[in-house]
């Protein structure tokens, strides 16, 4: 008998671990493997509160405005940014740190999609908010257009950034980093190459934010986070790498001066 009260309390536990995800309000035919891949089957809920914002017309597949805006979650630990129907679906994730859950940027889309944020809370709940991006395709198989140029290599990881003090106490800080951010699917058969990690730091301190990026997000991306810089801080400085092991550094100064940013020693690209 208490054999059989395990087994049962186990099967149990099995069918709550693998309950079936909530209906999908926009009727995505990838949402259920979504769940499964990026969130291994974890506890998952729809919340008005998490904002995605994307153009109601989309001018250039390849560079299309994103703002993920979780703010409005407490305790958010982790952003997942992707888009169902494209052909690498995971666009970034950021990680707060003692930045906002926000984060702004341009991506890559091959076809309309719903284009979603998932917020993970200390609690173990992904809270999941989106949007239906209606779009026509070739985002992602259209090459760099700087790599038509001689000298793409040689401003590769150039970068000018920014940093804006509001009224709320929070400071914005923007950059725009030059890379080609290829996807490997182009007609080209140019190999996958972008910047895979960047992170944000005030003089030094723990990371301010995190930021895992994909494929999917623009050439030269451009990316807008929102920081509290602790007091006397005199600027952010921001650390990367890409997937050929080149490795970034910048210092963007406090004052609202425009800091650069260029590739370190990292080997050639």
């Amino acid at each position: 008998m208490r054999h059989l009260l395990s087994a049962l309390l186990f099967a149990a536990s099995v069918g709550v671990c693998r309950a079936a995800p909530p209906a999908d309000p926009l009727a995505s035919p990838m949402w259920t493997d979504m769940v499964e891949r990026l969130f291994g089957g974890g506890n998952v809920v729809f919340d008005d509160a998490v904002k995605v914002v994307v153009p109601s017309i989309v001018e250039d597949q390849a560079q299309v405005p994103v703002t993920a805006d979780a703010r409005a979650i407490a305790g958010a630990v982790k952003v997942v940014v992707f888009a169902d129907l494209n052909p690498i679906q995971h666009v970034l994730t950021l990680t707060p740190g003692t930045a906002a859950a926000y984060v702004s940027f341009r991506m890559k889309v091959e076809q309309g999609t719903p284009i979603r944020a998932a917020v993970l809370t200390k609690d173990g709940v992904w809270h999941v908010g989106g949007v239906f991006l209606d779009a026509a395709g070739g985002g992602c198989s259209a090459p760099a257009k700087g790599r038509g140029t001689e000298s793409w290599s040689t401003t590769l990881g150039e970068t000018q950034g920014r940093i804006w003090h509001q009224a709320d106490g929070w400071a914005r800080v923007r950059l725009r980093i030059r890379h080609p951010m290829d996807t490997g699917l182009a007609l080209d058969n140019t190999p996958a190459y972008f910047i895979e990690r960047l992170s944000l730091h005030s003089d030094s301190s723990a990371p301010l934010a995190e930021l895992d990026l994909y494929q999917p997000v623009s050439e030269d991306p451009m990316l807008t986070f929102l920081v509290r810089l602790p007091e006397g801080s005199t600027g952010v400085d921001v650390q990367g790498r890409d997937t050929n092991g080149l490795e970034y550094r910048a210092r963007i100064p406090a004052n609202e001066e425009r800091g650069s940013l260029r590739r370190s020693d990292g080997g050639a690209p």
